[in-house]
């Protein structure tokens, strides 16, 4: 039976028994894994490139020699990795109040030991979800970002292009006029023009006019 989605699954546990059970219960169900030793083993990993651009999950064990799982999953908050790669935690009965408090902080949800085989796949696949959707979205953005790039100085000034983007996104005149350090009149005038240059009338048809360009 083919996966829902086509990802890529993480282990990191220092438990060899574990790391071997998942392996085989994601081979079963022909999903890709790989797993890590130790969470220093995994930033090993890590510190060798960027991600791959498909949806991923991460299974970490709470506990472990060294860095923790949860000091591990601290450090990829901090860079911004959690969205494109959500955390399930693997959990014994003691853990369990540290892995609620885990995912109140942005953790996808935890399993505690022993699983149900079903039930982890299921919120795997559930992850590998949120995953694609994440990659979907940044995707578009940086499809939007390369469109915006493609328009000529003599179409749009480099101010137009800055409000334009910040419009795409949904942003509201004045969280524009915020970032970009500008009054809220001058937001709505450069939006009258670049409305006007991309004979649009909504954030929405220009979105999607730059969809087609």
């Amino acid at each position: 039976m083919q996966p829902l989605i086509d990802g890529l699954i993480y282990i990191v546990d220092d438990d060899a028994s574990v790391r071997e059970a998942l392996a085989w219960l994601l081979r079963s169900r022909r999903l890709a894994s790989e797993h890590f030793a130790s969470a220093e083993a995994f930033e090993q990993y890590l510190a060798q490139g960027p991600l791959p651009e498909q949806p991923l999950c991460l299974l970490l064990d709470v506990r472990m020699p060294g860095t923790s799982g949860l000091v591990l999953f601290d450090r990829l908050a901090e860079r911004g990795l959690l969205d494109a790669m959500p955390v399930i935690f693997l959990t014994g009965h003691a853990d369990v109040p540290t892995a609620v408090d885990a995912v109140k902080r942005g953790a996808f949800d935890f399993c505690e030991k022993p699983f149900s085989d079903n039930a982890l796949v299921d919120r795997i696949e559930q992850a590998l979800g949120a995953s694609l959707r994440v990659l979907e979205v940044r995707r578009v953005r940086r499809s939007l970002a390369d469109r915006i790039a493609e328009l000529t100085d003599r179409e749009l000034t480099d101010r137009e292009r800055d409000v334009m983007r910040l419009v795409i996104e949904g942003l509201p005149n004045k969280l524009i006029a915020d970032q970009l350090a500008i009054s809220v009149r001058t937001v709505e005038v450069h939006r009258a023009r670049v409305f006007e240059k991309m004979e649009v009338k909504s954030a929405v048809e220009l979105a999607n006019r730059l969809r087609g360009l």
